[in-house]
């Protein structure tokens, strides 16, 4: 069983910078792969980016250039560095666990979630 806690959320004007975190314990992080999905206000739950036990990353087209994913296995966190921030960036973003690595975009792939931390920009 893997512990996600999410963190690092907060309140930021358009064209500001955040860096959310998620803490796993529990099970041993080298086994899964990583990622983080947002839920705006109203709407689905959406992938935001991956990242696979080798460190191999992936983005959604929203986010590619603006957003990166990264992993310190010694400490068992995986990062998400949110820089030029728009207000449709807007979100409860959400820490996630996957065992494999297919369908990296779909929600029912990842076995444990965190409990997500809001992001708010403003314009």
């Amino acid at each position: 069983q893997v512990h996600l806690v999410d963190s690092g959320g907060g309140l930021v004007q358009a064209g500001g910078s955040l860096r959310l975190s998620c803490a796993a314990s529990g099970g041993i992080f080298l086994r899964y792969h990583m990622a983080w999905f947002r839920q705006p206000p109203g709407k689905d739950r959406e992938f935001v980016a991956h990242i696979r036990r080798s460190g191999a990353n992936f983005y959604a087209d929203s986010v590619k250039g603006r957003f990166t994913i990264s992993r310190d296995n010694a400490k068992n966190t995986v990062h998400l560095q949110m820089n030029s921030l728009k207000p449709e960036d807007t979100a409860v973003y959400y820490c996630a666990a996957s065992s494999l690595g297919d369908n990296i975009e779909r929600t029912t792939m990842y076995n444990y979630w965190g409990q997500g931390t809001q992001v708010t920009v403003s314009s």
